[in-house]
């Protein structure tokens, strides 16, 4: 079996780690991978403090001492102006006509909150031996206060210079997240996308030039790709689409039809749901406002129109409007208990 080290020290059986992935998943996916000898992940960004708490107990209360990981995203909250709420609502208008939706149901906000006192203040209550971020880290006191509760600091990298960056400022370990992966991009020192690079170019470079341990992100998917990260120097993997079939995820079922059907093979990095560049299965909505759209507000706030326009959808029957987020190699996801994929995935350790 391949050397993970720095997950047995955190108590782990297998240096594989179960992706973060709102909005399709809650504690039950994490608990079966912590079961089964993963690490299993929590995303808090779109839960309030109150189900974050209970979300938490039920990991806590059930794993029994394994290690698990909670993630935020550490985004800025930009300024948005009456005119770039104006022109987004062009792009749209068609569609919420289409549906009877007027301006005036858009909620304020994004969605998604990024990293604050109050989850501290949750972190420093359930003290999780792993915390995540997305987008960064957070301010340097939130993030000394959450080392203090002696939990290991991830964060994800797209780039060496963010891989860097995240040495410099305090991460405990670096998760590469090549161009492949599913769900939204952990950009953070640059929108460039032309800058991105896929898994098996960024992680040997993130290897070298870091001294911190490496997690792979990004297809990794089956026990093939698990190996290859590993030839490469990771010292983790972190697969998400792969547990997208899980028994345990809250996959609905039109997202799980998508994900084995044809549809799976075309997928595109879009900022149309939440104005982050995020990867996913092409549908009507990317083929005709997109998928980059300039428009489109800054993260997260695209997402307050996006999601009542998705719930109209949804009601009327389409899942046209919908995020369903998915990586490059979303075609060799399978069905089947957490265990099980994660047993599958663990055959890529061997020799």
């Amino acid at each position: 079996m391949q050397n993970n080290s720095y997950l047995n020290a955190l108590g782990a059986e297998l240096p594989i780690i179960q992706a973060p992935m709102a909005g399709v998943q809650g504690s039950a996916l994490a608990v079966a991978v912590c079961r089964a000898g993963g690490v299993g992940s929590l995303p808090a960004a779109m839960l309030t403090p109150e189900k974050l708490r209970e979300e938490l107990a039920a990991i806590r209360d059930a794993v029994g001492g394994k290690p698990y990981n909670v993630n935020f995203f550490a985004h800025r909250n930009p300024e948005v102006s009456e005119a770039q709420k104006a022109a987004w609502f062009d792009v749209l208008k068609p569609y919420f006509e289409e549906f009877g939706l007027t301006r005036a149901d858009i909620p304020a906000g994004g969605g998604r909150n990024p990293f604050d006192e109050t989850a501290l203040e949750i972190v420093q209550a359930f003290k999780p031996p792993v915390v995540s971020f997305h987008f960064g880290l957070p301010e340097k006191p939130l993030l000394d206060a959450v080392k203090a509760t002696g939990a290991q600091v991830w964060s994800s990298a797209t780039t060496v210079e963010e891989a860097r960056w995240l040495e410099a400022n305090g991460a405990d370990a670096v998760i590469a997240q090549g161009w492949e992966a599913g769900g939204h991009r952990g950009m953070f020192l640059s929108r460039d996308l032309g800058a991105q690079s896929g898994t098996f170019a960024l992680l040997p470079n993130i290897v070298a030039a870091v001294k911190l341990p490496v997690i792979a992100a990004g297809g990794i998917s089956n026990a093939q790709t698990v190996r290859a990260a590993f030839d490469l120097g990771a010292d983790a993997v972190q697969p998400g689409t792969a547990f997208l079939l899980a028994d345990e995820a809250d996959t609905s079922a039109a997202y799980r039809a998508a994900l084995q059907s044809p549809q799976a093979e075309h997928t595109v990095i879009t900022n149309l749901f939440s104005g982050g560049f995020a990867r996913g299965i092409t549908n009507q909505f990317i083929r005709e406002a997109g998928p980059i759209n300039a428009s489109a507000l800054p993260f997260p706030f695209s997402g307050a129109a996006a999601g009542v326009l998705k719930a109209a959808a949804e009601r009327a029957g389409s899942d046209e409007f919908s995020s369903f987020w998915a990586g490059q190699n979303a075609r060799f996801t399978q069905a089947g208990s957490a265990e099980e994929i994660l047993r599958s995935l663990a055959e890529g350790l061997a020799g």
